[in-house]
């Protein structure tokens, strides 16, 4: 298992980490299989999407934060309860097929670490 570290600036954001997945894939000589990035965080998520534009990245934020809005009246006494949601509608873990080395994601497809409690010091754990 292959841990992640993750630097978050913003409240809530995309970071497209298809890149760092790579690079530890390479590192750890992985040529075929299955592998599942886990994000061990309640108030993070994780998703795979399109990584050519990032207006997706804008738009999708900006919709979550429509759907699940900061302030609506939670309970939840650390005032994060719209984290704990949205991390709960993205997911905790995505897997991706990796063929000769590389990971077989789609033409626009990356890996997105999504923050909704930021900005933090996260990460990811990536088992193969």
């Amino acid at each position: 298992m292959i841990k992640l570290n993750i630097k978050t600036h913003k409240q809530t954001e995309m970071l497209d980490i298809t890149g760092e997945v790579q690079e530890q894939i390479n590192q750890a000589g992985i040529n075929t299989g299955l592998i599942t990035v886990f994000i061990p965080h309640t108030t993070a998520g994780i998703t795979i999407n399109e990584g050519a534009d990032p207006d997706v990245q804008r738009d999708m934020l900006m919709e979550i934060n429509k759907i699940v809005p900061f302030q609506d009246g939670y309970r939840h006494a650390e005032g994060n309860s719209a984290a704990h949601i949205k991390a709960s509608l993205f997911g905790s873990s995505v897997q991706v097929i990796c063929e000769n080395g590389r990971l077989q994601l789609g033409t626009w497809q990356s890996i997105y670490f999504c923050e909704f409690d930021g900005p933090r010091s996260r990460h990811a754990w990536i088992q193969y």
